[in-house]
């Protein structure tokens, strides 16, 4: 009985602690729940501060606004809301963009150079299979993974042949606007040649078929609105790319924006004045829809143009040298600024050395994004300089190399051994005709002939040595000692390197024991080359404050900085460091260097009248023409319009500038040119300008390397007559005639 009862007695005591343990679990349950519940807000409030902190983007890009075409540097010029917002902000006064539209988008939305996507040669035109490369990340990706709602209204420019090509499928959430270059303003026809024209006006992936008559930078005006409307500020950061097409040609203004400038001579430039102004009135209103709807307080307003102007379609560069297309400083100096609350220091000019390629890691960086996952970029983040004022980490710029640019004078080279220029001129016409041929051939605007591929090594003639095969330098470099000679070879455009090579140093001549050696990689039937973007972070900077001081009326031969991570060929050497005939352009510290065919090399002065040029142009004409120079050195910050060519002065600095040109031209990709698609005729797509090609089709890898027009003509032909030739051509019409005397 005892034992019986103690086993009730412990049965009683076990139901009771477990009673106790399911009401503690069950008490401890809603502790847990409020504890989750409590995380979840506390994670919410977090993203709500993220959200607040991430800086809503407006980027307006503005098409071939020319240096002198904003009222700040030209007050003919009416532009009243731009002058505000810039002066309440901070101009962009040694900012550098492409000198045609192609290239400045490009590396906008890249944050790459040319030579790194392929597209150093020209514009993508409507009927070309080309646009941006597929396997690299973009702007508007990498701000989308950072949760930010983008979306592009206007001009795109960057290649529509297939779907992946599409504003829509690089990165965008919306798009509203026109693919092609050149579109009319109210019927939004874009032509690629006479009769293949068609209609270009797009909303998203479709066509928007019912808009003509409406002013195409008043629709876009609307569409950007319309976005900041349905938008919430609140609940994410917005990336808007307002990308209007004006001024652009055609020259079309609404007839009551031309009254005010019914004083100029020039009808263009009065035209191209008054599509200034309705520019101005959609930056106004964009400006009042931040303030109206929530964004204004925490929001940054880029405003860039992406080139130069055309003088002789309304635009001014003066007094700067040069036009849209050239590389001269009035084709690639553009008109910039930022206006945001959020600048530390505002009402200030900054002469801080920026380029286009570094909005992509600046805008990342601003939005709180990840820049480590874009390899290869080539811009900086820029933003402690807009905002703080504090020095800029760019020092120099490339600002292209263009193998496929034909060259007006003959080829040459830098002869390191005198350390000036090496011409091999022809001897008699007969040899300038040879010299002729071997030049490459560039596709010409409205080409439609037949294309064949011609072998990249032939035409590389770069004689830089791979850095794989230059021996290990020194720790410094002496200034008085020369380096030992090295032997150089042609080296070919399919090699890249894993970082950026011979720095020109400002100050300082360490460098480092060992040098990153460079991969060849073989022949690949695709496009690009994609282990440059993999491998490559960013290009070393100088890190002093100091700039090249040029010394002008110095003839010194003092070496103005030394190289890193690479050895390169020095005054000694014999071989050539640089094909001098090759379209180059670059910019260290003071100092540009120009190799080539820049382009026109005008000073067009705002005087010009409404005729054709007058007495001005022959006081304004360049005469380098006749000397066939192609190579300029200047000193832009004491030179800013390029007057003064120090090339012949200042050859140690040419020579250091050739080995930073010979260095980047390593690690370039193949130029990507196709020929014309007849497929991409707007009348096989309904009379619209659409992509053309399916997906399935590997398109991208179709095309490679450089083509060259196949010899068809009878010009050519004729050309290609020998001696023997001639002979039996002779003897043929000798018998012809002899018969025909018998009959």
């Amino acid at each position: 009985m005892q034992s019986a009862a103690a086993a009730a007695a412990a049965l009683t005591a076990l139901s009771v602690l477990l009673g106790l343990d399911g009401l503690l679990a069950h008490r401890s349950k809603p502790n847990q729940n409020q504890q989750q519940e409590h995380r979840n807000v506390q994670n919410e409030e977090e993203a709500a501060q993220t959200n607040r902190n991430q800086p809503h983007i407006i980027f307006i890009l503005i098409d071939d606004q020319g240096f002198n075409d904003i009222g700040y540097h030209n007050p003919s010029i009416k532009t009243p809301t731009l002058d505000k917002l810039a002066a309440e902000g901070v101009r962009l006064e040694n900012y550098y963009v492409q000198p045609i539209c192609t290239p400045s988008r490009s590396q906008l939305l890249t944050g790459r150079y040319q030579i790194h996507t392929g597209l150093q040669h020209s514009i993508i035109r409507p009927s070309q299979p080309s646009c941006l490369p597929s396997h690299m990340d973009t702007l508007p990706e990498r701000l989308r993974q950072a949760g930010y709602a983008t979306h592009m209204v206007g001009k795109w420019h960057l290649g529509f042949y297939r779907k992946a090509c599409l504003p829509t499928r690089k990165g965008f959430d919306s798009f509203f606007g026109s693919l092609t270059g050149s579109v009319d303003y109210y019927s939004y026809g874009s032509c690629d040649g006479p009769g293949l024209c068609g209609y270009d006006l797009h909303d998203n992936e479709g066509v928007a078929w019912g808009q003509e008559g409406k002013y195409s930078t008043t629709l876009f005006t609307q569409r950007a609105r319309k976005i900041l409307e349905s938008h919430d500020p609140a609940d994410r950061p917005l990336f808007l790319l307002l990308s209007l097409q004006a001024v652009h040609t055609p020259l079309q203004p609404p007839k009551s924006y031309i009254y005010p400038y019914r004083d100029m001579a020039n009808i263009n430039r009065r035209k191209f004045a008054a599509m200034v102004s309705t520019v101005d009135e959609a930056v106004r209103n964009v400006t009042y829809a931040l303030r109206k709807f929530g964004y204004y307080r925490n929001s940054v307003i880029i405003y860039s143009t992406d080139n130069g102007a055309q003088p002789f379609t309304g635009g001014s560069n003066w007094p700067l040298r040069g036009r849209k297309g050239t590389y001269w400083e009035g084709g690639m100096r553009g008109v910039a600024f930022v206006h945001s609350p959020l600048l530390r220091r505002r009402r200030r000019v900054s002469k801080a050395l920026l380029h286009i390629t570094d909005w992509f890691p600046t805008l990342v960086g601003l939005a709180g994004g990840n820049i480590s996952q874009s390899r290869g970029l080539d811009g900086f983040d820029v933003w402690p300089t807009i905002s703080e004022g504090k020095e800029s980490p760019r020092q120099e710029i490339l600002h292209n190399i263009d193998p496929l640019h034909t060259p007006p004078s003959e080829p040459s080279s830098w002869d390191a051994s005198t350390d000036g220029p090496s011409v091999k001129a022809p001897k008699d016409k007969k040899a300038l005709k040879k010299t002729k041929k071997k030049k490459i051939l560039r596709q010409q605007p409205k080409q439609k002939s037949a294309f064949k591929l011609k072998n990249r090594r032939k035409m590389d003639s770069y004689a830089t040595k791979p850095k794989s095969q230059l021996p290990p330098q020194p720790k410094t470099l002496p200034k008085s000692k020369p380096t030992p000679k090295t032997k150089t070879r042609a080296h070919s455009q399919h090699q890249t390197s894993s970082n950026y090579g011979p720095q020109l140093s400002v100050s300082g001549t360490s460098r480092p024991k060992s040098q990153p050696q460079t991969q060849s990689h073989p022949k690949t039937k695709s496009r690009r080359i994609r282990s440059h973007d993999q491998n490559r972070s960013g290009p070393p900077h100088p890190k002093s404050k100091a700039t090249l001081k040029p010394h002008v009326k110095s003839k010194s031969r003092q070496t103005v900085s030394q190289y890193q991570n690479m050895s390169h060929p020095t005054p000694q050497s014999s071989e050539p460091v640089w094909d001098t005939s090759v379209q180059a352009a670059i910019r260290v510290g003071d100092w540009k260097l120009l190799t080539g065919d820049p382009g026109h090399g005008d000073w067009v002065p705002p005087q010009v009248l409404s005729t054709l040029p007058g007495r001005w142009w022959n006081l304004e004409r360049a005469s380098f023409y006749k000397s066939h120079k192609n190579i300029w050195l200047f000193n832009i910050t004491g030179d800013p319009y390029e007057r003064q060519n120090l090339a012949d002065q200042r050859p140690e600095v040419v020579q250091q500038l050739l080995a930073r040109l010979a260095y980047y031209n390593q690690t370039a990709v193949p130029v990507y040119f196709p020929p014309d698609d007849p497929q991409a005729n707007p009348d096989r797509h309904e009379g619209a300008w659409v992509p053309w090609v399916d997906e399935e089709d590997d398109e991208e890898g179709k095309y490679q390397g450089v083509y060259k027009k196949a010899k068809n003509s009878k010009k050519k032909r004729k050309k290609k007559k020998c001696r023997l030739c001639k002979l039996k051509s002779f003897f043929l019409k000798l018998n012809t005639g002899m018969m025909s005397n018998r009959i």
